[in-house]
């Protein structure tokens, strides 16, 4: 994947219904390529994937760069048998509902919105503000 040249997929996107997971995928494959650019694996967001399938940054980098997509999809469906649904829609609230966590981090937050699309107030979470700026959320 070269981030480069394109985004990775939406945060929404899912895999075994783990939000998350395929943008994680395609910036794993970027960091190991080195075309990550100013993302960052692993990102707060990724950790929380990390922790939930009981894996770490480096085995999660290796395993997706040396395996196709049916491949990856076992072996998260494997990390993930002894999850039920509940606990995956947990992590995925998690995800979806994260917003800054401190007045220094609320400030490097508005002023990115600010500078892509101050009347977006709405705007309040991490996965808005990537989807915003990858322009998958209109600037209204």
């Amino acid at each position: 994947m070269n981030l480069i040249t394109a985004f990775p997929k939406s945060p929404r996107d899912s895999m075994h219904g783990l939000v998350h997971l395929p943008r994680m995928i395609d910036k794993a494959r970027a960091y190991k390529a080195k075309t990550l650019v100013e993302y960052i694996y692993p990102c707060p967001l990724d950790k929380i994937i990390l922790n939930f399938i009981k894996s770490d940054a480096e085995e999660f980098v290796n395993f997706v760069n040396n395996h196709d997509e049916t491949q990856i999809l076992d072996w998260i469906k494997e990390k993930c048998q002894n999850r039920n649904e509940r606990e995956k829609s947990f992590i995925n609230q998690q995800i979806l509902g994260r917003s800054p966590d401190g007045k220094e981090r609320w400030d490097f937050f508005y002023e990115i919105r600010n500078k892509i699309a101050p009347s977006r107030t709405d705007i309040t979470t991490w996965v808005d503000l990537i989807d915003l700026e990858e322009g998958r959320l209109q600037h209204q």
